[in-house]
Protein backbone atom coordinates (compact mmCIF):
# COMPACT_ATOMS: atom_id res chain seq x y z
CA UNK A 1 0.00 0.00 0.00
CA UNK A 2 0.78 3.62 -0.23
CA UNK A 3 2.29 5.73 2.55
CA UNK A 4 -0.68 8.05 2.28
CA UNK A 5 -3.33 4.71 2.05
CA UNK A 6 -1.29 3.15 4.73
CA UNK A 7 -1.65 5.93 7.12
CA UNK A 8 -5.42 6.50 6.07
CA UNK A 9 -5.98 2.56 6.92
CA UNK A 10 -4.18 3.21 10.49
CA UNK A 11 -5.93 6.11 10.85
CA UNK A 12 -9.23 4.72 10.53
CA UNK A 13 -8.78 1.96 12.94
CA UNK A 14 -7.26 4.84 15.86
CA UNK A 15 -10.37 6.57 15.33
CA UNK A 16 -12.15 3.19 16.15
CA UNK A 17 -10.01 2.94 19.14
CA UNK A 18 -10.43 6.28 20.27
CA UNK A 19 -14.18 7.17 19.82
CA UNK A 20 -14.89 3.66 20.91
CA UNK A 21 -18.05 2.47 18.97
CA UNK A 22 -20.29 1.35 21.74
CA UNK A 23 -19.82 -2.09 22.89
CA UNK A 24 -22.43 -3.93 23.48
CA UNK A 25 -22.96 -7.65 26.37
CA UNK A 26 -23.71 -10.65 23.89
CA UNK A 27 -27.30 -10.87 25.09
CA UNK A 28 -28.74 -13.66 27.16
CA UNK A 29 -31.63 -15.43 25.63
CA UNK A 30 -33.56 -17.10 28.07
CA UNK A 31 -34.24 -21.13 26.89
CA UNK A 32 -32.06 -20.70 24.54
CA UNK A 33 -28.52 -22.92 23.99
CA UNK A 34 -25.43 -21.06 23.19
CA UNK A 35 -23.58 -22.75 19.79
CA UNK A 36 -21.08 -20.35 19.18
CA UNK A 37 -20.37 -16.65 20.04
CA UNK A 38 -17.03 -14.27 19.36
CA UNK A 39 -17.13 -11.33 21.28
CA UNK A 40 -13.25 -9.93 19.67
CA UNK A 41 -12.33 -9.18 22.95
CA UNK A 42 -8.06 -9.43 22.63
CA UNK A 43 -5.34 -7.60 22.04
CA UNK A 44 -5.59 -4.68 19.17
CA UNK A 45 -3.88 -5.97 16.02
CA UNK A 46 -4.44 -9.00 16.60
CA UNK A 47 -6.17 -11.57 14.21
CA UNK A 48 -10.02 -13.39 14.70
CA UNK A 49 -9.65 -16.42 17.07
CA UNK A 50 -8.51 -19.71 15.16
CA UNK A 51 -10.86 -22.01 17.32
CA UNK A 52 -13.81 -20.17 15.75
CA UNK A 53 -12.38 -18.69 12.21
CA UNK A 54 -10.69 -19.68 9.09
CA UNK A 55 -9.27 -16.70 7.22
CA UNK A 56 -9.78 -16.81 3.63
CA UNK A 57 -7.24 -15.52 1.54
CA UNK A 58 -6.33 -14.15 -1.97
CA UNK A 59 -9.15 -14.30 -4.98
CA UNK A 60 -11.13 -17.32 -4.53
CA UNK A 61 -11.13 -21.05 -3.28
CA UNK A 62 -8.68 -23.33 -4.15
CA UNK A 63 -10.25 -24.78 -7.54
CA UNK A 64 -13.73 -22.07 -6.88
CA UNK A 65 -14.52 -19.41 -9.48
CA UNK A 66 -12.52 -16.50 -9.67
CA UNK A 67 -13.23 -13.35 -7.67
CA UNK A 68 -15.12 -15.43 -5.39
CA UNK A 69 -18.13 -15.94 -8.11
CA UNK A 70 -18.78 -12.26 -7.89
CA UNK A 71 -16.70 -10.81 -9.99
CA UNK A 72 -15.44 -8.64 -6.61
CA UNK A 73 -12.05 -7.19 -7.02
CA UNK A 74 -10.05 -7.19 -4.14
CA UNK A 75 -7.63 -9.92 -2.70
CA UNK A 76 -8.60 -11.04 0.65
CA UNK A 77 -5.45 -11.08 3.57
CA UNK A 78 -4.70 -12.03 7.13
CA UNK A 79 -2.72 -8.66 7.47
CA UNK A 80 -3.97 -6.83 10.50
CA UNK A 81 -4.10 -3.73 8.34
CA UNK A 82 -7.18 -5.56 6.77
CA UNK A 83 -8.05 -7.90 9.64
CA UNK A 84 -7.50 -7.20 13.03
CA UNK A 85 -8.98 -6.59 16.62
CA UNK A 86 -9.14 -3.67 17.86
CA UNK A 87 -7.93 -3.94 21.56
CA UNK A 88 -11.98 -2.62 22.64
CA UNK A 89 -13.98 -5.71 21.63
CA UNK A 90 -14.39 -5.77 18.03
CA UNK A 91 -13.23 -6.80 14.77
CA UNK A 92 -12.33 -4.53 12.49
CA UNK A 93 -12.78 -5.23 8.38
CA UNK A 94 -10.86 -2.64 6.76
CA UNK A 95 -10.54 -2.42 2.69
CA UNK A 96 -7.43 -0.93 1.75
CA UNK A 97 -5.91 0.15 -2.16
CA UNK A 98 -2.31 -0.16 -2.90
CA UNK A 99 -0.01 2.50 -5.21
CA UNK A 100 -0.77 0.21 -8.23
CA UNK A 101 -4.71 0.40 -7.43
CA UNK A 102 -4.90 -3.60 -6.37
CA UNK A 103 -7.69 -3.43 -3.94
CA UNK A 104 -7.04 -5.89 -0.14
CA UNK A 105 -9.68 -6.69 2.61
CA UNK A 106 -10.47 -9.46 4.66
CA UNK A 107 -12.97 -12.40 4.85
CA UNK A 108 -13.60 -14.94 7.65
CA UNK A 109 -15.97 -17.60 8.01
CA UNK A 110 -16.99 -20.25 11.04
CA UNK A 111 -15.32 -23.41 11.01
CA UNK A 112 -18.32 -25.04 12.63
CA UNK A 113 -21.88 -25.34 10.75
CA UNK A 114 -25.19 -24.96 12.30
CA UNK A 115 -28.92 -25.92 11.24
CA UNK A 116 -32.37 -26.70 13.67
CA UNK A 117 -33.04 -30.13 14.04
CA UNK A 118 -36.54 -30.95 13.43
CA UNK A 119 -38.82 -28.79 16.00
CA UNK A 120 -36.17 -26.36 16.60
CA UNK A 121 -35.20 -22.89 15.47
CA UNK A 122 -31.63 -21.65 14.97
CA UNK A 123 -30.68 -17.80 15.39
CA UNK A 124 -27.77 -16.39 13.98
CA UNK A 125 -26.73 -12.95 15.04
CA UNK A 126 -24.45 -10.16 14.88
CA UNK A 127 -24.50 -6.40 15.99
CA UNK A 128 -22.17 -4.43 12.96
CA UNK A 129 -21.38 -1.29 12.40
CA UNK A 130 -21.38 -0.89 8.61
CA UNK A 131 -18.34 1.03 6.97
CA UNK A 132 -19.04 5.03 7.82
CA UNK A 133 -18.51 6.40 4.43
CA UNK A 134 -21.32 7.39 1.79
CA UNK A 135 -22.08 8.99 -1.93
CA UNK A 136 -19.15 8.80 -4.24
CA UNK A 137 -16.38 8.00 -1.71
CA UNK A 138 -18.62 4.41 -1.36
CA UNK A 139 -19.02 3.46 -4.03
CA UNK A 140 -17.75 -0.48 -4.40
CA UNK A 141 -17.72 -1.13 -0.79
CA UNK A 142 -20.03 -4.33 -0.23
CA UNK A 143 -19.89 -5.16 3.46
CA UNK A 144 -21.88 -8.79 4.45
CA UNK A 145 -22.75 -10.95 7.37
CA UNK A 146 -24.11 -14.22 6.16
CA UNK A 147 -24.07 -18.11 5.65
CA UNK A 148 -23.60 -21.03 3.09
CA UNK A 149 -24.86 -24.60 2.97
CA UNK A 150 -21.85 -26.58 3.87
CA UNK A 151 -21.87 -28.40 0.59
CA UNK A 152 -20.03 -25.34 -0.98
CA UNK A 153 -17.42 -26.30 0.85
CA UNK A 154 -17.19 -29.65 -0.87
CA UNK A 155 -18.68 -28.91 -4.27
CA UNK A 156 -18.70 -25.10 -5.02
CA UNK A 157 -22.06 -25.76 -5.91
CA UNK A 158 -24.11 -22.01 -5.76
CA UNK A 159 -26.58 -21.56 -5.18
CA UNK A 160 -27.87 -25.02 -4.88
CA UNK A 161 -26.13 -24.64 -1.25
CA UNK A 162 -28.12 -22.33 0.03
CA UNK A 163 -27.00 -18.76 1.10
CA UNK A 164 -28.53 -16.49 3.87
CA UNK A 165 -27.73 -12.80 3.67
CA UNK A 166 -28.38 -11.71 7.37
CA UNK A 167 -26.70 -8.16 6.45
CA UNK A 168 -25.74 -6.76 3.01
CA UNK A 169 -25.02 -3.43 2.20
CA UNK A 170 -23.61 -1.91 -0.65
CA UNK A 171 -22.23 1.44 -2.22
CA UNK A 172 -22.83 3.59 1.34
CA UNK A 173 -26.56 3.36 0.25
CA UNK A 174 -28.65 3.65 3.34
CA UNK A 175 -30.42 0.68 3.62
CA UNK A 176 -30.10 -2.90 4.29
CA UNK A 177 -30.78 -6.10 2.14
CA UNK A 178 -31.98 -9.25 3.80
CA UNK A 179 -32.28 -12.37 0.90
CA UNK A 180 -32.12 -15.98 0.67
CA UNK A 181 -30.37 -17.40 -2.36
CA UNK A 182 -31.55 -21.07 -3.21
CA UNK A 183 -32.21 -23.40 -6.48
CA UNK A 184 -30.56 -23.34 -10.11
CA UNK A 185 -28.98 -20.01 -11.91
CA UNK A 186 -29.88 -18.38 -13.56
CA UNK A 187 -33.65 -17.37 -12.31
CA UNK A 188 -34.77 -21.03 -10.87
CA UNK A 189 -37.45 -20.80 -7.73
CA UNK A 190 -35.01 -17.99 -5.70
CA UNK A 191 -35.13 -15.56 -9.54
CA UNK A 192 -31.06 -15.63 -9.30
CA UNK A 193 -28.91 -13.95 -9.52
CA UNK A 194 -31.21 -11.72 -6.91
CA UNK A 195 -32.68 -14.30 -4.98
CA UNK A 196 -35.83 -13.67 -2.40
CA UNK A 197 -35.26 -10.53 -0.56
CA UNK A 198 -36.16 -7.45 0.90
CA UNK A 199 -34.51 -3.80 1.09
CA UNK A 200 -35.53 -1.91 4.60
CA UNK A 201 -33.93 1.27 6.40
CA UNK A 202 -32.78 0.45 9.76
CA UNK A 203 -34.63 1.76 12.42
CA UNK A 204 -33.89 5.44 13.70
CA UNK A 205 -30.58 5.71 12.57
CA UNK A 206 -28.94 5.27 9.20
CA UNK A 207 -27.40 2.11 8.35
CA UNK A 208 -23.96 3.12 7.16
CA UNK A 209 -21.74 4.69 10.03
CA UNK A 210 -24.08 3.12 12.89
CA UNK A 211 -24.27 -0.11 15.19
CA UNK A 212 -27.37 -1.78 14.46
CA UNK A 213 -27.93 -5.93 15.71
CA UNK A 214 -28.90 -8.12 12.55
CA UNK A 215 -30.63 -11.07 13.39
CA UNK A 216 -31.87 -14.37 10.98
CA UNK A 217 -34.03 -17.14 12.60
CA UNK A 218 -34.72 -20.39 11.05
CA UNK A 219 -37.68 -21.56 12.08
CA UNK A 220 -38.29 -25.36 12.41
CA UNK A 221 -40.91 -25.64 15.36
CA UNK A 222 -44.34 -25.47 12.87
CA UNK A 223 -44.93 -26.33 9.81
CA UNK A 224 -44.90 -24.44 7.33
CA UNK A 225 -41.24 -24.19 8.13
CA UNK A 226 -39.93 -20.07 8.12
CA UNK A 227 -36.92 -18.16 7.19
CA UNK A 228 -36.76 -14.57 8.87
CA UNK A 229 -34.85 -11.44 8.75
CA UNK A 230 -34.76 -8.81 11.06
CA UNK A 231 -32.76 -5.39 12.07
CA UNK A 232 -32.99 -3.93 15.85
CA UNK A 233 -35.62 -6.39 16.64
CA UNK A 234 -37.92 -5.62 13.77
CA UNK A 235 -39.12 -7.34 10.69
CA UNK A 236 -36.88 -7.17 7.25
CA UNK A 237 -37.83 -10.04 5.89
CA UNK A 238 -39.80 -13.44 5.29
CA UNK A 239 -39.45 -16.87 3.34
CA UNK A 240 -42.14 -19.54 4.17
CA UNK A 241 -41.04 -22.92 2.92
CA UNK A 242 -45.05 -23.02 0.85
CA UNK A 243 -42.98 -20.63 -0.72
CA UNK A 244 -40.91 -22.77 -2.75
CA UNK A 245 -40.92 -26.32 -4.49
CA UNK A 246 -41.03 -28.72 -2.40
CA UNK A 247 -37.46 -30.04 -3.81
CA UNK A 248 -36.01 -26.94 -3.32
CA UNK A 249 -36.74 -26.71 0.38
CA UNK A 250 -35.61 -29.97 0.77
CA UNK A 251 -32.35 -29.09 -0.98
CA UNK A 252 -32.16 -26.03 2.00
CA UNK A 253 -32.70 -28.54 5.07
CA UNK A 254 -30.74 -31.05 3.97
CA UNK A 255 -27.50 -29.71 4.37
CA UNK A 256 -25.19 -30.35 6.89
CA UNK A 257 -25.45 -27.13 8.17
CA UNK A 258 -24.42 -23.03 7.23
CA UNK A 259 -21.04 -22.03 7.84
CA UNK A 260 -21.24 -18.17 9.06
CA UNK A 261 -19.44 -15.25 6.87
CA UNK A 262 -18.11 -11.90 7.76
CA UNK A 263 -16.44 -9.46 5.03
CA UNK A 264 -16.03 -6.44 2.91
CA UNK A 265 -15.51 -7.00 -0.92
CA UNK A 266 -15.32 -3.99 -3.26
CA UNK A 267 -16.68 -4.23 -6.50
CA UNK A 268 -18.45 -7.03 -7.96
CA UNK A 269 -21.91 -7.52 -9.88
CA UNK A 270 -24.25 -6.22 -7.10
CA UNK A 271 -22.26 -2.73 -6.58
CA UNK A 272 -22.35 -2.32 -10.53
CA UNK A 273 -26.25 -3.04 -10.85
CA UNK A 274 -26.77 -0.47 -7.77
CA UNK A 275 -24.13 1.93 -9.14
CA UNK A 276 -26.52 2.42 -12.62
CA UNK A 277 -24.11 -0.08 -14.83
CA UNK A 278 -20.75 2.07 -13.26
CA UNK A 279 -17.65 0.36 -12.92
CA UNK A 280 -16.66 -0.14 -8.90
CA UNK A 281 -14.88 0.92 -7.32
CA UNK A 282 -13.97 4.04 -8.87
CA UNK A 283 -11.11 6.32 -8.37
CA UNK A 284 -13.19 8.59 -6.31
CA UNK A 285 -13.80 5.76 -3.78
CA UNK A 286 -11.80 5.89 -0.55
CA UNK A 287 -10.12 3.26 1.14
CA UNK A 288 -9.80 2.69 4.98
CA UNK A 289 -13.76 2.51 6.08
CA UNK A 290 -13.86 -0.72 8.18
CA UNK A 291 -16.78 -2.41 9.72
CA UNK A 292 -16.58 -3.23 13.02
CA UNK A 293 -18.60 -6.06 14.36
CA UNK A 294 -19.17 -6.38 17.89
CA UNK A 295 -20.44 -10.22 18.12
CA UNK A 296 -21.23 -12.65 16.67
CA UNK A 297 -23.40 -15.34 18.35
CA UNK A 298 -25.47 -18.60 17.27
CA UNK A 299 -28.45 -20.28 19.73
CA UNK A 300 -30.90 -22.76 19.09
CA UNK A 301 -34.33 -23.60 20.78
CA UNK A 302 -36.50 -26.38 20.56
CA UNK A 303 -40.00 -27.52 21.77
CA UNK A 304 -42.26 -30.27 21.10
CA UNK A 305 -45.02 -30.21 18.45
CA UNK A 306 -48.07 -30.20 19.52
CA UNK A 307 -50.96 -30.92 17.25
CA UNK A 308 -51.75 -27.86 15.29
CA UNK A 309 -48.22 -27.84 14.92
CA UNK A 310 -47.66 -31.25 13.14
CA UNK A 311 -47.06 -31.43 9.90
CA UNK A 312 -49.85 -33.59 7.74
CA UNK A 313 -50.45 -34.86 4.60
CA UNK A 314 -53.02 -32.87 4.47
CA UNK A 315 -51.59 -29.66 5.29
CA UNK A 316 -48.95 -30.12 2.64
CA UNK A 317 -49.21 -27.50 -0.45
Amino acid sequence: MTHANGLRGVLALLLVMAVGPTLAQVPTLQGWTLLMVDDFNGAAGHGPDAAHWTVDLGHHYAGGPLNWGTQEIESYTADPANLALDGLGHLAITPLRDAQGQWTSGRIESKAVFKPAAGHILRIEARIQMPGVTGAAALGYWPAFWALGSSFRTDGAWPGAGEFDVMENVNGLDSVWGILHCGVYPLGPCGEPNGIGSRVPCPNTTCYGEFHTYTFEWDRRTYPEELRWSVDGQPANRVSQTMLPEATWTALTAQDGYFVLLNVAMGGGFSYIMAGGVPTPTATTEPGHPMVVDYVGVWTQGKVAGPRDAKTPASQP
